[in-house]
């Protein structure tokens, strides 16, 4: 009878094995790559990158062979769930990229166990179909940045001033959205901000520098990323855990690492239509990290409840936000009357008229043409210095109307009574000074100023600065 067990409980102990065996080589995926860019060398090596292997774009364990079919293949054991990949020939300098040689999201695989066959072409190596854009003081920090609130990696980019290398100075940050738009026309879907050449431009004509961060759309994940409230129809929902990654993970690695001026003052937010909805979310919500904000084209429609967050967290710090959107975005202006909405939400909620701008362009489209084009004006309204140790007069400013604004040939000036003489100076962007008016309360003629952006200075007689309201001439 003992025997009998022993040789059953073997029998048993061998089943179990031979089964786990078999569950173990059922857990098994392989990657068939069977058309890859032309002038690909046939002496190249391919790889596979992604989650399941720490996104080594190199790694030996996950070359893939080369068949005498034409086709590349890789087999390998991953455990079940959200495959997250992209191909390589050995680097994240030799990354595939779009059918135009741009940026391509990471390739996602719901991977439920099994065996598992699935057959791929590559479009292209990124930066094929042309030569980088990016200038000189452009670089990326990582292709794979760990994003642990999310638990997936992604590409961030960074500017630095043209002087920084060489000089001991601190620098404001500016954190930006869909990165691979930004500084590249290799990288970018739809064409480029030009964001790099923009500030170099303004750095020569004597801004004092800024350092940018771009930060890539996860492709698919980007609706889910850039809004903390779900969409039925779109998705949505993880956008509070994205902008806990800008705020507590990325922010404090760029402090650590480089030369910034880490306070609030110095922090800014922009990004446009789905990156303008988290970027108002993330400066509202987190008012002690964030004192600017720039609001592209937002997609206020995707998450009503954007409104009543404004309203909900109320103004707690000063602020700066730039809100702008065109004409010729949604089939009736839709996307104007939503930015209207909002500014006047931001006001109700306490913010002050100097503290919230909202644009409108008749020519201005949902196009990264139209967000290039307004970057500057942005910018400098955001990034502006007062005079030095200098702080706003927010009561006085509060009271100041300039309307209509943006407006056309004149413009009303109506400012508080002030037991002091009031001068009012108007500026270019650049910081050149074009008007002075010795009074108050009276019409000021634009008809000899061009279309664009302006900013009207109220100064006592000593040259106190009161403050500054930006003026669009349309």
């Amino acid at each position: 009878m003992y025997i009998c067990q022993k040789k059953m409980r073997r029998l048993l102990l061998f089943t179990a094995l031979f089964f786990s065996s078999c569950l173990t080589a059922l857990a098994q995926v392989t990657f068939t790559v069977t058309d890859v860019p032309a002038g690909t060398s046939e002496e190249d090596t391919l790889y596979t990158a992604g989650n399941f292997n720490g996104w080594d774009a190199g790694d030996p364990q996950f070359a893939m062979t080369a068949e005498p079919d034409g086709t590349y293949s890789v087999t390998f054991e991953p455990a079940p769930g959200t495959l997250e990949f992209k191909f390589t020939q050995g680097s994240w300098e030799t990354v595939e990229g779009n059918a135009n040689g741009g940026f391509l999201p990471n390739r996602m695989l719901n991977y439920e166990g099994g065996v598992l066959e699935v057959e791929m072409d590559i479009l292209s190596w990124e930066g094929s179909a042309g030569t980088s854009t990016a200038a000189s003081n452009v670089a990326v920090i990582a292709e794979d940045f760990y994003i642990p609130q999310l638990d997936r990696n992604r590409r961030i980019w960074i500017y630095l001033p043209p002087n920084y290398n060489a000089s001991d100075n601190t620098y404001p940050v500016l954190y930006m959205h869909d990165g691979q738009n930004l500084f590249d026309n290799a990288t970018a879907a739809f064409g480029e901000w030009e964001v790099d050449e923009s500030l170099n431009a303004l750095f020569e004509e004597g801004d004092s520098g800024i350092i940018v961060v771009g930060i890539d759309n996860g492709g698919t994940a980007r609706i889910d990323e850039y809004s903390p409230w779900v969409n039925s129809a779109y998705g949505g929902g993880e956008g509070a855990a994205y902008v806990d990654f800008i705020v507590e993970t990325l922010k404090p690695f760029i402090d650590d690492n480089y030369q910034t001026k880490s306070g609030r003052d110095f922090t800014g937010i922009m990004g446009s239509s789905l990156g303008g909805l988290i970027s108002l979310y993330a400066a509202v919500e987190h008012q002690d990290v964030f004192s600017k904000a720039g609001i592209f084209s937002a997609a206020f429609w995707f998450a009503d409840e954007c409104y009543a967050h404004v309203t909900n967290q109320g103004k707690q710090q000063d602020m700066r936000i730039y809100l702008i959107a065109g004409e010729q975005e949604g089939s009736s202006g839709e996307q104007v009357e939503d930015m209207l909405d909002m500014e006047q939400t931001l006001l109700a909620a306490g913010f002050s008229s100097s503290e919230v701008i909202a644009v409108a362009h008749q020519d201005g489209t949902h196009s990264e043409g139209y967000w290039k084009r307004e970057f500057p004006s942005a910018y400098e309204w955001l990034f502006r210095s007062m005079p030095s140790g200098v702080e706003e007069d927010l009561a006085f400013m509060n009271e100041v109307v300039l309307f209509p604004n943006p407006g056309g040939n004149t413009v009303q000036i109506l400012l508080p009574e002030s037991p002091q003489p009031i001068t009012v100076r108007v500026f270019t962007v650049e910081g050149k000074q074009v008007r002075l008016i010795q009074s108050a309360d009276r019409r000021m003629s634009l008809t000899d100023l061009t279309s664009g952006q302006y900013f009207i200075g109220f100064y006592l007689n000593n040259g106190l600065c009161l403050g500054i309201k930006p003026l669009i001439r349309e």
